[in-house]
């Protein structure tokens, strides 16, 4: 079976590439900040954001740079196709990027499972479902948004959607298969959901306490994906979530390279075994959507 292709140049930066410019970057904001200087005092403080802990004034959030609501908007819609075969390409899914951009213009691919095609049209309606929010200014990170989008993403996937794990009928759930081997319990759900809902009110509380949107944002996504509060979907509906919350706050949205699979695979296994988010907050940081010389 072949392999998702590889994105255009513009994301074709390689691992080394990408690590070079962290490794860089993270030296110019310790010897003279500049970003999120608030948040970067003291490099060593943790602080505790829902479900994770972490340390701010180890990353540069400076990386994730300003811009227009118009103007992300118009460069996410563009970049769309790309942005939905690299988050399908991270699940597994074998469609190549031409494939996708044919089947979102409404053209049966053949020879690939319907599964596939689901789960990416299923991610595009996810992702419009976000920026249209974000248009009429309905977008907030609330489970009644997230709720929502992952009943559109997780639709032909999850065991249910819509709801968090323990809400509905079915019980249990929650593991996660890590990349390095082994699996580690998502948080538990409660009667009827409620230590899951309560997780989420503790997460939103602590989001509060972020002065950068930027951070509030990507901390979002990190102790959304470590909670595990549905059945399946997580990463995707919580990376919509703060995609939307990055470009409502006036900033880049960020793209996750299927090419970076790697990292983000052993980023997400620090975060789980470890329940700290530092590693793969900074990895998020370098995911930005801003072209490439």
């Amino acid at each position: 079976m072949a392999e998702p292709e590889q994105p255009p140049k513009k994301w074709g930066k390689t691992s080394a590439d990408f690590a070079q410019r962290a490794a860089e970057n993270r030296v110019r904001h310790q010897d003279g900040g500049g970003v999120g200087d608030a948040l970067a005092v003291d490099a060593t403080r943790v602080v505790k954001t829902g479900r994770i802990s972490w340390r701010p004034g180890a990353i540069n959030f400076e990386l994730i740079k300003p811009s227009s609501v118009e103007r992300s908007i118009f460069r996410f819609e563009k970049s769309l196709p790309l942005l939905v075969w690299n988050a399908a390409a991270l699940e597994g899914n074998t469609f190549t990027l031409p494939q996708v951009q044919t089947l979102l213009d409404g053209v049966t691919v053949g020879g690939k499972k319907i599964e596939e095609a689901e789960q990416i049209l299923a991610l595009k309606e996810g992702m419009e479902i976000m920026i249209t929010a974000v248009r009429d200014d309905s977008f907030s990170l609330s489970k009644e948004m997230s709720d929502r989008i992952h009943a559109v993403v997780a639709q032909h996937e999850a065991i249910e959607s819509g709801h968090f794990r323990g809400e509905g009928a079915v019980r249990g759930g929650g593991a996660v298969l890590l990349a390095g081997g082994g699996a580690v319990d998502g948080d538990p759900a409660g009667e009827a959901g409620e230590l899951l809902q309560a997780d989420y009110t503790n997460l939103t509380a602590d989001l509060g306490t972020l002065d950068d949107p930027r951070a509030r944002a990507l901390a979002y996504f990190t102790s959304a994906t470590r909670s595990q509060f549905y059945f399946d979907g997580n990463k995707r509906t919580a990376r919509i979530m703060m995609t939307g919350a990055l470009i409502q706050s006036g900033f880049e949205p960020l793209n996750v390279p299927y090419a970076r699979q790697e990292e983000f695979n052993v980023a997400l296994d620090e975060l789980f075994r470890t329940d700290v988010g530092t590693t793969l907050i900074e990895f998020l940081t370098t995911c930005t959507m801003q072209d490439e010389s």
